[in-house]
């Protein structure tokens, strides 16, 4: 089961492809989260502030 978030008020409409990876943004690695079906939806954080699942299960 894959998880879903969506904003306040807006349904989701299963037209998302969300992908992650990790990538040099200034010469310093990052983890990119980006809906790759849609312009300008990504988040990225530092690779070593990022938390991996497995520390928090």
């Amino acid at each position: 089961m894959a998880p879903e978030a969506t904003s306040v008020g807006r349904e989701a409409d299963g037209s998302s492809d969300v992908v992650a990876a990790i990538d040099e943004i200034d010469g310093r690695s990052h983890l990119v989260i980006a809906d790759i079906a849609r312009d300008d939806a990504w988040i990225a954080v530092s690779e070593h502030e990022a938390v991996s699942v497995d520390e928090i299960r």
